[in-house]
């Protein structure tokens, strides 16, 4: 439902990402896109590749300071910076960037979550599944980016790791087991689309601490969250994510003292030494191939659109096509950029 959901919503404006490049004709969007062609004319990505060109996740528990040293990071190695996927990550990238209501998030609730994570609606697996589909639909952006402009990116999470929220949702009984399936399907079709990082930093604070922070520093919702469920958060990432993550990629860890010099990980990164699979095996084929994938977002929405049903996470023909009509009845949102008469969009007849 949810990946059909962000379909619909993109129909409306997704390809208003597309840039109008050097032309004559004045419209706001001209399909230009990396193709067959030009590739067939000589463009190769591996030609744009430097000493940076990587994909590099950071992560950590809820309140580690993983944002703060992306962050910085970035900065110091001339890469750019992704902050985390949160549940608006699609109205942010699309229309005039406006956040839109919680309905048109997957009608779930990040507050709700932190309020009553056991709610019997099923908005905590809602919310996790949503956050998922826009960690995908991110990270096949921070892919899009380094194989068009050979930048690397620095992402807070990713969807490699989203699932050790899953694992820690389901040890604290927030969802059922059959939510863990339903999330495992979608998951084992569509990541394995996509390379993995070529870095993964994971900053190792202990539960016990994040927790003290978030009791001091949170807003009113995140400190309703439970220490135990922090600790399943933790465990899960070093009992499988970072055993999982060290088959592909390459893994730095750190402690809360240690992410404060960044100068030191900057170094640490500059003599990381890629030699794992699968990015030791491409070439400039199957970096064309990539490319094609990740800037279609179409193609990486069907990656997960698929028909299975689970209580949690379905919606009713009727509420879904209300839903879909009053998206497209928002301001700048019935066509694509450009073309919106309701938003002051002038010429439209000459587009």
């Amino acid at each position: 439902m949810f990946g059909r959901t962000v379909l619909r919503g993109l129909t409306v404006t997704g390809k208003a990402s597309v840039l109008c490049l050097a032309q004559l004709h004045v419209s706001s969007r001209h399909g230009l896109k990396y193709g067959y062609w030009a590739y067939m004319l000589g463009e190769r990505t591996s030609k744009l590749f430097g000493p940076n060109s990587k994909i590099i996740t950071v992560d950590g528990n809820l309140a580690s300071g993983k944002g703060k040293l992306a962050q910085a990071l970035a900065e110091k190695l001339g890469m750019k910076y992704m902050p985390e996927a949160d549940q608006n990550y699609v109205h942010r990238i699309t229309g005039d960037g406006t956040i839109l209501p919680d309905k048109f998030a997957g009608l779930s609730s990040l507050e709700k979550f932190y309020e009553d994570p056991k709610c019997p609606d099923g908005n905590s697996y809602r919310l996790q599944i949503w956050l998922f589909c826009a960690r995908m639909l991110q990270y096949s952006d921070a892919l899009d980016h380094l194989l068009s402009t050979g930048q690397g990116v620095i992402l807070e999470r990713s969807p490699f790791s989203d699932y050790v929220f899953l694992e820690a949702m389901c040890k604290s009984n927030y969802i059922r087991k059959e939510c863990v399936n339903h999330y495992n399907e979608i998951k084992n079709v569509s990541i394995d689309e996509f390379l993995p990082p070529h870095i993964a930093i994971y900053v190792d604070v202990p539960a016990a601490e994040v927790y003290k922070k978030i009791q001091e520093k949170g807003n009113a919702a995140e400190k309703k969250v439970e220490l135990s469920y922090l600790q399943n958060i933790e465990d899960t990432y070093k009992s499988s994510f970072l055993p999982l993550i060290r088959e592909t990629s390459e893994v730095l860890q750190y402690t809360a003292s240690e992410v404060q010099n960044v100068e030191q990980i900057a170094e640490d990164l500059e003599y990381v030494k890629i030699t794992k699979a699968p990015w030791t095996e491409q070439n400039d084929v199957t970096f064309h191939h990539l490319r094609l994938l990740v800037q279609d977002k179409f193609n990486v929405i069907n990656l997960f659109n698929l028909p299975i049903f689970i209580p949690e996470v379905t919606v009713g023909g009727l509420e879904y096509d209300k839903l879909y009509y009053q998206f497209r009845d928002l301001p700048g949102r019935k066509y694509a950029k450009g073309y919106n008469e309701d938003i002051g969009d002038k010429y439209i007849w000459l587009k």
